[in-house]
């Protein structure tokens, strides 16, 4: 082959190669850090928002949620579940995890309070929270979770004698209960009522503002990401007040 025509046979195919090539500091620039939330399951509905700004930010994070009942969340985050933050529907639950190490310097980001709903027509014909005493298809949270130990002073503080059907792990779980019509009423955070929409009727609980909880959240201690959570932290304590009211809860001043 002609010298000329060979050098330019190997400069074409080095250009074409290179144009095949990956660029390392395009993809790393594309990558993202993905920071794993344990989050109550009342604070579920704040998920898209929260991702969204979490994408915003100047180096954007991708966020990777397990919303369940804040108990369990602390439990497994303790026998070692990995996590870079972690978000409680309650101060005692918080406590435990700090009492055990695994969170430091939590926040508190809102508050939320207890309502009842029944199944849109409200087929048990219950108006108010006496009608409960003599329904045998009512449903609350369990007492080991927030939503459940709410329920349980709330019932105390107005002599309630009820026998609820059942005790869910998780406040999404009493409210799907409702909605599908398997129960007649439940005890659920207004977010989720508001949540829930057409499908459900709200009535007000007697003295529910005493018993708002409390939203918290922490970075944990074992976090693999730990600036990238105490951003997203940032975030929902600092700069998420409007998300905080849109979908029912209030936030902190």
């Amino acid at each position: 082959m002609h010298k000329t025509l060979a050098a330019a046979t190997v400069a074409a195919t080095g250009i074409a190669l290179s144009a095949c090539s990956p660029n390392t500091s395009t993809t790393a620039a594309l990558e993202k850090t993905s920071v794993h939330l344990l989050a109550a399951s009342s604070t579920r509905v704040i998920n898209d928002e929260l991702e969204k700004r979490a994408l915003e930010l100047d180096t954007p994070l991708d966020l990777e949620f397990q919303n369940g009942g804040s108990a369990d969340l602390v439990n497994k985050l303790i026998e070692g579940a990995p996590a870079d933050l972690l978000v409680t529907a309650s101060k005692k639950t918080m406590d435990k995890a700090i009492s055990d190490g695994t969170v430091r310097d939590p926040k508190v980001l809102a508050t939320n309070v207890m309502v009842m709903v029944v199944p849109k027509g409200n087929p048990g014909n219950i108006h108010s929270i006496e009608d409960l005493q003599n329904e045998d298809r009512f449903v609350i949270c369990d007492p080991q979770v927030p939503c459940g130990d709410i329920s349980s002073q709330i019932i105390e503080e107005n002599k309630l004698d009820v026998k609820p059907a059942s005790q869910e792990q998780q406040v999404a779980d009493v409210l799907g209960k409702v909605v599908s019509g398997e129960a007649t009423a439940g005890w659920v955070y207004s977010t989720d009522a508001a949540a829930a929409g057409d499908d459900v009727e709200v009535i007000e609980i007697p003295d529910a503002d005493k018993f708002a909880n409390q939203i918290l959240g922490g970075v944990c201690v074992e976090a693999e990401h730990p600036q990238e959570a105490q951003k997203v932290l940032d975030i929902l304590a600092d700069d998420f007040d409007q998300t905080w009211e849109d979908y029912g809860f209030k936030a902190t001043d």
